[in-house]
């Protein structure tokens, strides 16, 4: 079911990216809108800028810790699909199926539609009419608390969407001088909110200086608030909300596996690969830690808590700047998340032309166009996620009655960690099984603190599995629920293949 020659080259994909390429793949692919936007929700649910930075300091953990078992696998299987090779290797065909399956259905594409939606969010900065609640179509309710629509924001979403998949199609050189381009530019902009926030922070009216650092409770927070129908009560409650705080900073930077989809595209990938993922993961950790820190050193508590639809680096450049501040990082952002989709984007393809190269997706995705990309499978990868942008949570006031819409971009962050989270433990423990199952492979490079590294990052997420499903059992079960009609499809797409190679 393998297509690879003999030297184990996908036919068709050509080693383009060197060295430098292929970590801004890594750092423009994390840097999106999550830092500037999740730490409202974090901050709410933890009540105080300490557990804040915690929160983004443990979900930094669990992408070095990854990024360091990844490394060996990618430096070891330099391949188109990434992840998708690596799982197949250590678990058999159908574990790499399903995650390819769950990548198409909601992890990669979620992402994106999250991304571009964060981008028409900020484009409303500028453009007022822009707006999640500016409907050309209402919302229309289907089962349960679901419901569809068509606003200006999702508008503006689709239309980078197909905008970027189009500009992909047009060879990898063009999606990688766009990636450079706004790869340098977004990290530009974070680096500015960094240093200006602490430098110019730390005023008395700060979170830094007037909130009590760990004692939420001091601060006003109560855990029946910040997760209403929560039970748990002290610093149990604490812990339980901690871990759902870490949902946006996991989001921030789940896409560092990104740059493995591509591992045949990478010029001297045993080097180049492994280079990639630890400097870029870390350089990124470090950035999305200080920006935290920034941020509490310029607005109290509750501005984070509250800043107005979550943009909180506005809010910080409008502290000090002004209106003239906000306009800057609004522009800052859309530039971040036009970048970060670009990548996200340029990669995920790359894992659906794998699997159709394995028989297991749409036989046309298996084919490159004339400029050597897998087209087929960007348009494919393009048509699902614009059909993910649509969907709202509806809630009703007992009190009242009144009809509320849920925020897009917090309910498909919910689909996609969840769901994510239980293939990052399969990729961790992949470092493990190939080590026994393998052990004569070549490793260009083999994880530092082994096995005590992988360890940990399966204990952090094992604990944010079991978390979310309490705590978020709605999205997050569908997160869950998306992965299972994946094995009856396999069976069906490995059947049909079967039945092609007879014949």
């Amino acid at each position: 079911m393998q297509n690879f020659d003999a030297s184990g080259e996908d036919r068709g994909l050509v080693r383009r990216l060197g060295p430098l390429d292929a970590t801004m793949i890594v750092v423009g692919s994390m840097i999106g809108s999550g830092i500037f936007i999740t730490s409202a929700e974090s901050a709410r649910l933890v009540g105080a800028p300490g557990w804040l930075i915690i929160a983004w300091a443990v979900a930094g953990l669990m992408t070095i810790t990854g990024a360091l078992c990844c490394s060996e696998l990618a430096a070891m299987m330099p391949r188109a699909g990434g992840v998708y090779v690596f799982l197949r290797e250590a678990y058999g065909p159908s574990t790499g199926f399903l995650f390819g399956w769950t990548l198409f259905l909601v992890i990669q594409t979620g992402t994106i539609a999250a991304v571009a939606i964060a981008f028409a969010k900020f484009t409303g900065v500028f453009a007022p009419a822009i707006a999640p609640d500016h409907y050309l179509v209402s919302p229309l309710h289907l089962y349960g608390g679901y419901a569809i629509s068509l606003s200006t924001e999702q508008v503006v979403a689709i239309a980078l969407i197909v905008l970027l998949t189009w500009m992909n199609t047009r060879g990898l050189e063009t999606g990688k001088l766009v990636q450079n381009t706004f790869t340098f530019a977004k990290t530009a902009a974070l680096l500015a909110v960094i240093v200006i926030g602490l430098s110019l922070g730390w005023k008395p009216g700060s979170a830094a200086r007037s909130a009590d650092w760990w004692n939420s409770w001091r601060n006003g927070w109560n855990p029946q608030t910040a997760q209403p129908g929560l039970t748990a009560v002290g610093a149990f409650a604490l812990v339980l909300l901690s871990g759902k705080a870490m949902v946006g900073p996991l989001f921030a930077q789940t896409a560092w596996t990104n740059v493995t989809f591509i591992g045949s595209e990478v010029r001297d990938p045993g080097r180049n690969l492994a280079r990639a993922l630890l400097g870029g993961c870390a350089l990124v950790v470090v950035f999305y830690i200080a920006a935290n820190l920034a941020y509490v050193a310029v607005l109290p508590l509750s501005e984070i808590q509250h800043a107005p639809q979550n943009r909180v680096a506005v809010a910080v450049m409008n502290s000090i700047f002004g209106r003239p501040g906000a306009l800057a990082m609004a522009a800052a952002i859309m530039i971040s998340t036009f970048g970060c989709n670009n990548g996200l984007i340029l990669a995920g393809a790359r894992v659906y032309y794998a699997m159709a190269r394995d028989g297991l997706f749409f036989r046309r995705t298996a084919t490159v166009n004339r400029h050597n990309v897998p087209a087929a499978a960007l348009v494919a990868q393009a048509i699902w996620t614009v059909l993910l942008t649509l969907p709202r949570t509806v809630t009703t006031d007992s009190a009242t009655g009144a009809i509320s819409y849920g925020n897009v971009y917090t309910q498909l962050l919910e689909y996609i960690v969840s769901a994510d989270l239980v293939f990052y433990v399969l990729l961790v423990v992949a470092v493990i099984m190939l080590r026994k199952k393998r052990p004569a492979a070549e490793r260009p490079y083999r994880t530092w603190g082994y096995p005590i590294v992988p360890i940990i990052s399966v204990i952090l997420a094992a604990f944010l599995i079991i978390d979310l499903a309490w705590l978020a059992p709605t999205t997050s079960g569908i997160g869950y629920l998306l992965v299972l009609p994946g094995i009856p499809v396999y069976f069906i797409w490995r059947r049909g293949f079967s039945a092609d190679r007879s014949a």
